[in-house]
């Protein structure tokens, strides 16, 4: 059997560009989330209690693969008094 040799670049040019943009914001939310989270002194469970969620909920959240509704990031935005992801203006 001959043994395949693929870099960890050519594994990763694998995946379609749109996908690795998607897992990259995907973690910048919840690393914007945990940051915020400590900076609030919250755990996850008093964080679940404070938003009325499941603590399991907000462990999905961190994990990076969970996609936020715009409804959510408002709601989360509101709790922590900034805002999770910044979308330029344009003023026409």
């Amino acid at each position: 059997m001959r043994a395949i040799k693929l870099s960890l670049n050519e594994i990763f040019e694998e995946i379609p560009k749109e996908k690795r943009e998607e897992t990259r914001l995907s973690f910048e939310i919840s690393n914007r989330l945990d940051y915020l989270m400590k900076k609030k002194g919250l755990s996850k469970k008093q964080f679940a209690n404070a938003i009325g969620k499941r603590p399991n909920e907000i462990t999905r959240w961190l994990s990076g693969e969970h996609n936020f509704t715009i409804s959510t990031l408002t709601m989360l935005s509101t709790f922590f008094g900034e805002s999770l992801i910044n979308v330029p203006t344009h003023n026409a």
